[in-house]
């Protein structure tokens, strides 16, 4: 079975972790978002390539979800002293080799899609790892503060901000320019089913659709295309997704995001068993929906998530 998703960071790269559980012989390729994408330190970081990265190449931070296991932070410090900043953004001391090799690979004229493939060498994530696009595409959001509409980069509101304040659009800058990274088509085009993880729907998914090409490609696949929602219970799993779906004008509920991607991309959809009222909505949008748990307590009930997921694609299939 060859397998395509679409994956930002945390729950994205733990739904992967379960899907290589439940699916061991299938072949996995993972688009992964590059909107979060960001220039720290003179580095280029790629903070969801890198989450899927090392959760699945077993070097993730398990606590917090993203950043490296065992991290020390004397650079971050170092840098603090002479005045360096931004401070609000974490990089550790093994996280900073990654972002070095990163820079010089791309310095070197090399595409970031050949840069992920030398890293995932070392990973041996036991997926393939295609970032959205070679070109660079950063998500910005739009907020009002002291009575003055700005700006930020993505990582600034979520990080530094903490999503604090109303988002009032969100933009992926360069997104409407950049072109699918090589691969990316393909797979699509060769997918036996395509999955849309419990990943941020307008952040993450959303802005690997905003490169052109890519939502024609999964529409015009013909294949069954099956996502889980992120909104259990009216409230996001994790993160703080609410604050960005209003800025789109979508309500936080299991069914208003099945809406927002649409039966015309979506052929089936998974929602919490608390969100089991939801069922009829979802499907008299067009959309096949089934209501199970949700919830990524461990790898054995990830691992039964994927299965549904699994199940319903061969429903619809069916």
């Amino acid at each position: 079975m060859r397998i395509v998703v679409l994956a930002g960071g945390i729950g994205g790269a733990r739904f992967l972790r379960g899907l290589k559980a439940a699916a061991p012989e299938a072949d996995i390729t993972v688009i992964g978002n590059t909107g979060d994408d960001i220039h720290l330190f003179g580095l280029k970081v790629c903070p969801d390539l890198d989450t899927v990265m090392y959760t699945l190449g077993g070097g993730i931070d398990e606590e917090q979800g993203w950043g490296r296991s065992e991290e020390t932070f004397q650079v971050k410090g170092e840098l603090a002293a002479y005045g360096v900043g931004p401070e609000w953004f974490g990089l550790g001391d093994r996280d900073f080799a990654t972002h070095i090799v990163r820079t010089q690979m791309l310095g070197a004229g090399y595409p970031l899609s050949a840069v992920t493939e030398a890293l995932c060498a070392r990973w041996q994530p036991g997926v393939r790892l295609l970032p959205m696009s070679d070109d660079r595409v950063e998500t910005h959001v739009a907020v009002d503060i002291d009575g003055e509409r700005r700006a930020v980069h993505f990582q600034e509101y979520w990080v530094r901000l903490r999503a604090s304040v109303d988002a009032q659009a969100v933009v992926p800058v360069g997104a409407d320019r950049a072109k699918p990274a090589p691969g990316v088509l393909e797979a699509i085009a060769e997918a036996d089913v395509v999955l849309f993880p419990p990943s941020n729907p307008v952040v993450s998914v959303g802005t690997i659709l905003a490169v052109p090409g890519i939502r024609e490609a999964i529409a015009d696949a013909g294949v069954p295309v099956v996502g889980l929602s992120p909104i259990v219970g009216d409230a996001p799993v994790r993160g703080m997704a609410d604050k960005v779906l209003a800025a789109v004008g979508v309500e936080s509920t299991a069914a208003a995001v099945a809406r927002h991607y649409g039966s015309g991309l979506l052929d089936g959809w998974l929602v919490d068993t608390v969100d089991e009222a939801s069922v009829d909505e979802v499907e008299q949008a067009g959309i096949r929906c089934r209501a199970v748990p949700l919830m990524m307590t461990d790898l054995d009930a990830t691992a039964a998530m994927a299965r549904e997921a699994l199940a319903l694609a061969e429903e619809v299939r069916g």
